[in-house]
């Protein structure tokens, strides 16, 4: 890659890969979970799992859930992260299985992200 113009025509060709649209037109919703070593040793494994639970029990499915490798803030671990077509990625940190439910009902279900969770407001 030599210039910006390339990485654009990258993302540009795999954007619709990311984020694929449902047999109705709607943008799947992706949800990332960090299970690296650093998640995994965090508890990331039943967070994991609460979500995979909570979003087969709320019928969603628009939800896309996938592992991941690491996110790179292992020290806010255990990390999901949401990605949406058109809207801006959320990272929600040091999650337990009770949080993800709560993220699932609030963000997923009735499009409200829990703030507290977020990494702007963990970070403080």
């Amino acid at each position: 890659m030599k210039s910006v113009e390339e990485l654009l025509a990258i993302k540009n060709r795999v954007a619709p890969q990311v984020f694929a649209k449902s047999e109705n037109g709607e943008s799947y919703i992706r949800v990332l979970v960090g299970l690296a070593t650093c998640g995994i040793a965090a508890g990331a494994r039943p967070v994991y799992d609460a979500l995979v639970n909570e979003i087969e029990k709320q019928g969603l499915a628009n939800v896309h859930i996938t592992q991941t490798g690491c996110i790179g803030v292992c020290q806010y671990e255990p990390v999901i992260e949401i990605v949406e077509d058109g809207k801006e990625k959320i990272t929600y940190c040091k999650m337990t299985p009770e949080k993800a439910v709560r993220v699932v009902n609030e963000h997923l279900v009735n499009g409200k992200p829990v703030a507290e969770y977020t990494i702007g407001a963990v970070a403080k």
